[in-house]
């Protein structure tokens, strides 16, 4: 990995921002440790940034596309604008080409911001997020949490303890 990078883009739950399964409640959103600091920096030189996140709880009845986009702007409020937003609100077994570990989204994302996926980092906390990031030709980073399968950290190509060594990365 060169750290030569134009773009971060970043999964939302368990990345960003603490996950709380089908959260619609923006009151709920706390981010993670290192995640303002981290946006600040990247976006202080210059990289854009994005989310990709997989949001089945809207193909699953359980949230409302409203719901998903209050979060949000939570998200925003607290951590700053990003560049895009892709989401799938697509439940697993709809066989979408945008779900995770498809590369839809990260694709959608880089052609948003205008940007090559092979210049774009894409962090994530599982292996659906390291997978989407290769299908795409970006490169994963896989920040692991309790959450976090042994086997998705000793495929990862790249891993890191947090969100802060994105800065060392993208430099």
């Amino acid at each position: 990995m060169d750290g030569t990078f134009d773009a971060v883009l970043f999964d939302r739950d368990g990345t960003l921002i603490r996950d709380v399964p089908y959260n619609g409640d923006p009151s709920a959103v706390t981010p993670m440790p290192g995640a303002r600091e981290v946006l600040r920096d990247l976006r202080e030189r210059g990289l854009r940034t994005g989310v990709v996140s997989n949001q089945s709880g809207i193909g699953r009845g359980l949230l409302t596309r409203a719901q998903v986009d209050a979060v949000n702007a939570r998200v925003e409020e607290l951590l700053g604008p990003f560049g895009t937003w892709q989401i799938c609100p697509h439940a697993p077994d709809e066989g979408c080409a945008c779900r995770k570990p498809a590369p839809g989204m990260v694709l959608a994302a880089c052609e948003a911001l205008g940007v090559s996926p092979r210049r774009t980092l894409f962090v994530g906390d599982i292996g659906a997020d390291v997978e989407a990031a290769q299908a795409a030709g970006a490169v994963p980073l896989l920040v692991p949490t309790q959450v976090t399968r042994p086997e998705e950290v000793s495929s990862a190509p790249h891993t890191a303890t947090d969100l802060l060594a994105v800065l060392e990365l993208a430099r």
